[in-house]
């Protein structure tokens, strides 16, 4: 199971129907779940969603400094992607402009999360915030004329961010990408 940590962002139970309709058992939970019951729920995967507040993403951050613990794939969503940045050191800063638009990335790396997608992709993304420095221990793995990073890994462990909203209609393959994801966590 892929547990969602949900940070009140609009698009959560998007990340959760597009995960269903792709067979995966999925839970949305409140970010402010312990960290004892959220072991205890055996998840294979964990997905930081977004959301408007970076200082509101409650155990997300403590998931990080346990990873050990849990040991799974984790995928950072616009908000959650700039949580993981800052926890390991990036910066995290206004975007040029506070909208969502869509934008067209470059993927400089197929790697896992990109898997069989094509080089440049369309995706529907916030502004608003975003990683302006990557963390030393993370590689770029997609960027665009509006933001560096678009897309990063840690270079050992398999965790992942992305700026934008693979789940919205708007974002190419966004399916694709949590295909990818899942097959990672083993769920398909």
């Amino acid at each position: 199971m892929i547990v969602i940590m949900d940070n009140h962002g609009q698009y959560v139970h998007r990340i959760w129907r597009t995960l269903r309709y792709l067979g995966v058992e999925t839970r949305i939970i409140p970010n402010t779940t312990p960290l004892e019951e959220i072991k205890a729920m055996k998840p294979t995967g964990i997905i930081f969603s977004g959301g408007p507040d970076i200082n509101k993403t409650g155990n997300c951050e403590a998931i990080l400094e346990h990873y050990d613990e849990f040991s799974v794939p984790i995928l950072g969503i616009c908000l959650g992607h700039q949580l993981i940045s800052r926890h390991f050191g990036g910066k995290v800063g206004r975007g040029e402009k506070a909208e969502y638009s869509l934008v067209e990335i470059e993927i400089l790396e197929e790697n896992d999360i990109f898997k069989g997608l094509p080089k440049r992709l369309k995706v529907w993304e916030s502004h608003m915030d975003e990683v302006k420095e990557l963390p030393e221990k993370f590689k770029l793995l997609a960027r665009s004329e509006f933001c560096e990073v678009e897309a990063m890994k840690h270079r050992k462990l398999p965790i992942y961010g992305v700026q934008f909203h693979p789940e919205v209609a708007h974002t190419e393959k966004g399916s694709e990408i949590y295909r990818n994801f899942a097959e990672l966590c083993g769920e398909l």
